[in-house]
């Protein structure tokens, strides 16, 4: 048990679980509270992705590690009820990921991106990407809870750089979105498909478009300095979203009403910076010269902080400043602790994932360290966040069936 490393984590479509693959097989735990809800081990057999359907017992898993239990290139259908893998579908190239709806299966491979019928395992749809070596693909969930959904969307890189495919399956449309001048991260959909955040290799600027036509809605800077963004997350609402990356620290970042599902808001377009993500970060909407909110309605309860220069520019509008010092800071943070590198090296920041916890204005963060973090932030006043839960999920064994 010592010698198991992590392979992947990764949330369910409602952050209520998490899956974790390991040198030596897979788990699964519940996030609140928290609990080890099954363990497989396969004797040195590793599995480097497991997909979730919320708390299905079919899960989605590939083969990982110096040691992997299946093929790399094999996505295989796992029936955690009987134990055993009920199905298979094997490709000419290494699966970077899979995604689950209750009708659907997407595989992301290298360059190309296939969806699947889940019943029968027929292919009904597949596209070019560019190189995708992340895996990076989305898909609405919503319509995986209830018969009656009708927002089927799917996103993943297109062909060129920086740029965004988006199909909008119930509407047999295809929206192409140059979402970044440097190549994407990280790509994440609200659940009902409406809203898209992305983010490029540069790490700077998180932006969040509106699927249906493709406008950007808020842009939002992490930092001045370049990091990798190993997640992003939108809550259920889109009023939050949240992200982690490799400098350590977990940003909250308040949404706009504009954002925001179902919520009155301005139909103004968001600037955008288009000089590379390295000097120019537009303000989301209604936060110039900050003066956030104003302009559309009521001042929301919660804005992101500003420079202050751009409250001196607010009074002395001729001053050229660029577009930086308007940009939207993290509403609120987390540092997760440092832990030891791969081989016993110096420790720094882990790779992270996040999520939204089902307590109002929690998060959870998984590491790629074996840590699990439930931590609450302040609607109000932002700041640091506060630490609720924490332990080492690996060293964990109760509720193993």
């Amino acid at each position: 048990m010592g010698m198991e490393e992590v392979l992947h984590v990764g949330f369910n479509q409602d952050f209520g679980c998490f899956s974790c693959g390991t040198t030596n097989g897979f788990r699964v735990y519940n996030c609140e509270p928290f609990k080890e809800t099954f363990c497989r081990g396969f004797n040195n057999g590793g599995i480097g992705i497991v997909e979730m359907l919320f708390r299905c017992n079919i899960l989605a898993i590939v083969g990982g590690g110096p040691s992997p239990r299946y093929p790399p290139s094999k996505v295989m259908i796992w029936d955690d009820h009987q134990g055993k893998c009920i199905g298979e579908m094997a490709f000419r190239s290494q699966v970077r990921a899979v995604r689950l709806r209750r009708d659907r299966i997407v595989v992301a491979l290298e360059h190309k991106v296939l969806v699947y019928n889940f019943a029968d395992l027929k292919l009904l749809h597949q596209t070019e990407t560019c190189a995708n070596p992340r895996g990076l693909v989305a898909i609405s969930s919503t319509a995986a809870m209830t018969a009656t959904a009708d927002n089927t969307v799917l996103a993943c890189p297109g062909l060129h750089t920086g740029q965004v495919r988006i199909e909008l399956y119930d509407r047999r449309q295809t929206k192409f979105i140059q979402a970044h001048t440097n190549a994407l991260s990280c790509l994440a959909l609200s659940m009902d498909g409406k809203r898209l955040a992305t983010a490029s290799e540069k790490g700077t600027l998180v932006r969040v478009w509106n699927t249906a036509d493709g406008q950007l809605l808020q842009e939002l800077r992490r930092g001045a300095d370049p990091a990798h963004i190993y997640s992003l997350a939108l809550s259920r609402n889109c009023d939050w979203l949240a992200l982690s990356s490799d400098k350590g620290t977990v940003h909250v970042f308040a949404l706009s009403s504009q954002v925001a599902v179902g919520a009155p808001g301005g139909k103004g377009e968001a600037q955008r910076s288009d000089s590379g993500e390295d000097l120019a970060a537009g303000a989301g909407p209604g936060s110039q010269g900050g003066e956030a909110g104003k302009g559309s309605g009521a001042t929301p309860p919660r804005q992101n902080p500003t420079s202050f220069l751009s409250i001196v520019k607010g009074y002395v509008p001729a001053i050229p400043l660029p577009k930086y010092f308007s940009s939207e800071w993290s509403f609120a943070q987390f540092r997760v602790h440092e832990e030891p590198a791969e081989g016993g090296g110096a420790a720094g920041p882990p790779a992270s994932i996040v999520g939204f916890g089902s307590e109002p204005h929690t998060i959870v963060v998984v590491t790629g360290g074996g840590s699990f973090y439930k931590v609450r932030f302040d609607p109000v006043k932002g700041g640091s966040c506060s630490q609720l839960a924490y332990c080492k999920f690996l060293e964990r064994q109760e509720g193993v069936l």
